[in-house]
């Protein structure tokens, strides 16, 4: 089984790396972009085992480690 666990900033907060990309995009003639936000991507192997246990506990270390709730959002997906 595999984990995928996608971070970003919220929406309100201010992501000064979104905003350098953006505008380096734009300076090197890439128009168009409204905005640009850069986050986390995490791959994670998962022994076998109960999925539901498995996905309470992974969005258990989201909440807790992987991601800071005030500032950031995740998606947890399991396949």
């Amino acid at each position: 089984m595999k984990a995928r666990v996608t971070i970003t900033p919220k929406r309100a907060v201010l992501d000064p790396q979104g905003k350098a990309v953006q505008n380096a995009l734009e300076h090197m003639g890439y128009s168009g972009i409204g905005a640009v936000h850069v986050g986390k991507f995490l791959e994670i192997e998962l022994a076998d085992g109960d999925i539901d246990e498995r996905r309470q506990k992974l969005d258990d270390a989201c909440r807790r480690f992987l991601s800071n709730p005030v500032i950031e959002d995740y998606r947890l997906e399991i396949e």
